[in-house]
């Protein structure tokens, strides 16, 4: 049992769940499959990264771990219900025996970075999926490689269209991210981040 998945079954256990081996073996097993290149055990293990650094400022780190060990189990590029089915997915291998599964489906939804959410569990797990956006310039780029690679159902200029319009929404928010600690651990490097990448001459644009 490597490192990665006995983190995940001793979690699991501990927090109620049957089954931990197995149920991580379908995790791991969605985690990998073809056509995945960002949404992959690496950006879960991103993530586990940036959630222990954050640990002493979460009240309620497993559940918090938990949904970021889920929130992307099931990922379709382009399908706008990802997020819902990876969370059924977690109601369907946790049964009755998790007693916070409902609240750690709640911030699996909250990955869709569509409004900010009441609860500040759901709040660290939305500001950690986004963290990789504070990365290095290098990696920031490279992982937008990745991303862009999760796409080839649309051309280049159509993918840069589609990229903007998220990203220039993040830009417009007061804060990306939601938490103080997040806040001040990301914001400034993440704005600089997008900002560049708007920059960025649009694929066919005239130079």
């Amino acid at each position: 049992m490597n490192r990665t998945q006995g983190r995940f079954v001793e979690l699991w256990s501990r927090s109620g769940g049957a089954n931990a081996e197995a149920v991580y073996a379908d995790l791991a097993r969605h985690y990998g499959e073809p056509g995945r290149h960002y949404h992959t055990l690496h950006h879960v293990r991103r993530c586990l990264r940036d959630f222990d650094l954050a640990r002493e400022a979460i009240v309620h780190g497993d559940l918090v771990e938990l949904a970021l060990w889920c929130h992307d189990v099931i990922y379709v590029p382009g399908a706008r219900d990802n997020e819902q089915r990876s969370a059924d997915w977690l109601r369907r291998c946790a049964g009755d025996r998790i007693a916070t599964c409902e609240r750690i489906c709640e911030a699996i939804l909250a990955t869709r970075h569509t409004g900010v959410p009441d609860e500040l569990d759901a709040r660290f797990v939305c500001d950690i999926d986004l963290a990789s956006l504070g990365a290095p310039r290098r990696q920031f780029r490279e992982n937008g490689v990745r991303l862009r690679a999760e796409r080839p159902d649309l051309d280049d200029r159509a993918y840069a269209m589609h990229e903007l319009k998220i990203l220039q929404g993040l830009l417009a928010r007061p804060r990306i991210y939601l938490t103080d600690y997040f806040h001040s651990y990301c914001e400034a490097a993440a704005r600089g981040n997008l900002a560049w990448r708007v920059a960025q001459p649009m694929p066919g644009a005239a130079t």
